[in-house]
């Protein structure tokens, strides 16, 4: 049997010893506190060279270790004013036949594996995080990885160590820190000042306790683990990812005590019990039967990757539940000079003249500002999501009176503010996804990945559309089949147009596509045939003499406010969906027609217990475009998604099966005055049918009552005569 001894500078009161098997191979372990007699450490090492296979060196301190490359001199002189072990550990290296190890390669090594490796298989996960360092120098190579994901660092080292009341925000600057020639060292207090210590202590306390909160992640170091974070509370660390070493069980108890949601534990968890890292790299050097220098980073990387040896970074829920948690942005902005309306320093100036139109026009110059957060969605995979409401100030009468270069400068600066508020995907709503080209310059420009919507857009409108058809009644429905009316589809062959055409045709029996070029209309029939031959469909160039069978209409043109439709002569009882951007029917048309039903939108309910500020919707439910960069933030799809007037059909059906599973619901639909309840939709419909029987269309005995009363009647009569 072979033996592991940890000799440690720290407390006897932690002494153990255990039998365990590692790699094949049983060992036996034991640790060895002296309470920092350095003597007594000594004469332990010499005493039990001849009857151990490894020794671990616990508690001692090493300068940062010189590097080539970008990390030469590295070994700070900050560093260097704290305890220095290295010579003491090379002399008694010298005397021992033992090795002796404290450690450090493992910690290298595991660091960097820990970061990469979840960055890969949970995708993206550090992605713009707001990561602080309570050491950067004692974690100076995880803070270098770190800084490939994310440039939203804080390094607390001045604070801590110099008492500065001032942070580092970058890599490059913690490695001018460490050498010591950051102008930050300026900052360290004068004599005068440190006479009154007690008031910079609370005030440095303090700005540490405020960064904490910021933070989605943070770095603690095993060393001293408790003088870091012993005092935080709930309001410090709840709802936050603690990354260290060595997370010993009363570590993960304090850490669960304090609302933790993850615990990312770099060393892996070699044995059934928690050890020092010097302990798990004296059992490598033992098990392979080598010298400490002689193990390569690329050998305790196979041992990490090999899954029988379980080295891998270590994953704590101190809930009991896995939590991953995404973050998202979206851009809004105000519609009308209503909206400005509402604002309680706007309300003063709204009688007088030229006041409000004064307003409108500041606002559109202003830079993008944070209008809500948005918590609590969770999705029935543990997936939850958090995410930010962003605002430009420019109403659509704005930004069409200015170039869309202007627009897309506020959108890069949203862009900007999203990274840095720690967002993975941003979302563009509204009019600022039509604007230009619909994104595309955003999204090549932007240092974010970014999405208009307009995919969930398509898909949310025209499921409201078919629930529209079940509330409204008008139609019978059979379930398991397809819907028994006719519909048209405007616009067919454009990018909204044909994958409108393709939902329709999986949901309705007979399908009209109208459009200027022939050629395009035939292609694009032969095209869904294949895909659903179930369907009768026609092509026409002139809808005019089709448009009163219609049961369903769907306007999915590009003609930029021309008139398309013509809705006086459409059918009583016909649902409208008005997908165009700008819409097609304008508010004057639709007041036109009370016996239509004219949709805009569908309206997405999110998942778990979602809270933000009043978006002119009913609570819990969101936007199809907002819903969209949710839905890709819980699926962790970090990508430009939907951009520019191209909609490819794969990624509408992608999307809706994603929003599927992660629970999205369609929650209600919108038209030009807003949300129709059901009693709105009741009065279209009584509306209809009033006017179906002055055409005598239909019997009134039928009409009056609900599909289910005559289904029911007609299976009565069908009884009888049989």
């Amino acid at each position: 049997m072979k033996q592991v001894i940890s000799i440690s500078l720290g407390s006897s009161a932690n002494n153990y010893e255990f039998q365990s098997t590692f790699l094949g191979q049983k060992f036996k372990i034991r640790r060895i506190g002296t309470n920092g007699d350095y003597d007594k450490a000594i004469d332990l090492l010499i005493q039990l060279d001849a009857e151990t296979d490894a020794f671990g060196l616990g508690s001692v301190k090493l300068p940062v270790p010189r590097k080539t490359g970008r990390l030469i001199g590295m070994a700070s002189n900050l560093l260097n004013q704290v305890r220095d072990d290295s010579g003491r550990i090379a002399k008694l290296r010298s005397r021992l036949k033992t090795p002796v190890t404290t450690g450090d390669h493992l910690i290298k090594v595991a660091h960097e594996w820990a970061i990469r490796s979840l960055q890969f298989e949970y995708t993206g996960y550090f992605n713009n995080s707001r990561v602080l360092f309570l050491s950067g120098i004692n974690n100076l190579h995880m803070a270098s990885v770190m800084s490939e994901f994310t440039e939203n660092l804080t390094f607390a080292d001045p604070v801590i160590d110099s008492g500065i009341s001032r942070f580092i925000h970058s890599f490059k600057d913690l490695e001018l820190y460490a050498k010591g020639i950051h102008d930050i060292l300026k900052w360290v207090p004068s004599k005068r000042l440190s006479d009154s210590a007690i008031p910079l202590k609370r005030w440095n306390q303090h700005i540490i306790r405020k960064a904490m909160q910021k933070a989605h992640i943070i770095v603690v170091p095993y060393h001293n683990f408790y003088s870091y974070i012993g005092d935080c509370t709930p309001e410090e660390l709840g709802g936050k990812t603690i990354i260290t070493t060595t997370a010993y069980d009363d570590r993960i108890e304090f850490l669960k005590n304090q609302g933790v949601d993850v615990i990312i534990d770099t060393t892996p968890k070699l044995l059934k019990r928690v050890v020092g890292v010097n302990v798990q790299e004296a059992l490598v050097i033992a098990a392979l039967g080598k010298k400490e220098h002689q193990i390569t980073d690329e050998e305790m990387l196979e041992l990490m990757t090999e899954s029988e040896t379980g080295l891998r970074p270590r994953l704590v829920y101190p809930g009991g539940e896995p939590k991953h948690k995404t973050r998202f942005a979206f851009v809004i902005h105000p519609l009308s000079q209503e909206q400005f309306k509402l604002e309680k320093a706007v309300k003063p100036f709204v009688n007088i003249p030229g006041a409000v139109d004064a307003v409108e026009k500041v606002v559109a110059y202003a830079p993008p500002w944070v209008y809500s957060t948005i918590t609590g969605i969770k999705s029935p995979t543990g997936v939850e999501a958090e995410g930010w409401l962003i605002t430009v100030g420019g109403t659509p009468k704005q930004m069409m009176t200015h170039s869309p270069e202007f627009t897309y400068k506020r959108l890069l600066m949203a862009a900007r503010m999203a990274k840095r508020l720690g967002a993975q995907i941003m979302g563009l709503g509204a009019f600022t996804k039509v604007v230009g080209d619909a994104g595309v310059t955003v999204a090549k420009k932007a240092a974010i990945p970014i999405t208009t919507g307009n995919s969930y857009s398509a898909s949310g409108a025209l499921w409201a559309a078919a629930d529209a058809v079940r509330r409204m009644g008008l139609i019978e429905i059979e379930e398991g089949k397809k819907i028994n009316g006719k519909t048209m589809v405007f616009g067919a062959t454009g990018a909204i147009g044909s994958v409108c055409c393709r939902l329709l045709a999986m949901a309705f029996e007979e399908v009209y596509l109208c459009g200027r070029n022939i050629v395009k209309l035939m292609a694009l029939k032969e095209s869904i045939l294949k895909e659903t031959p179930d369907v009768k469909l026609h092509t026409v160039v002139n809808p005019d003499k089709h448009t009163p069978e219609m049961d369903v209409i769907v306007t999915a043109t590009s003609g930029m406010g021309k008139k398309i439709l013509d809705i006086t002569k459409v059918k009583p009882g016909c649902v409208i969906t008005d997908v165009a951007r700008p819409l097609d029917l304008s508010p004057e048309d639709v007041a036109k027609r009370p016996d239509v039903l004219v949709i805009e939108s569908g309206e997405i309910l999110l998942p778990g217990d979602p809270k933000m500020k009043d978006i002119g919707l009913p609570p819990k439910v969101a936007y199809a475009c907002l819903a969209e960069t949710i839905v890709l933030a819980l699926d962790r799809r970090f990508e430009v998604f939907t951009i520019g007037r191209d909609i490819e059909w794969e990624k509408v059906k992608a999307i809706y099966k994603m929003g599927l599973k992660h629970g999205m619901r369609l929650a209600a639909i919108s038209g030009v005055n807003g949300v129709f309840t059901d009693a709105d939709i009741a009065k279209v419909r009584d509306l209809a049918l009033a006017a179906r029987k002055q055409t005598g269309e239909t019997s009134v005995e039928d009409q009056e009552e609900e599909p289910p009363v005559r289904k029911k009647r007609a299976a009565v009569r069908s009884g009888h005569k049989n």
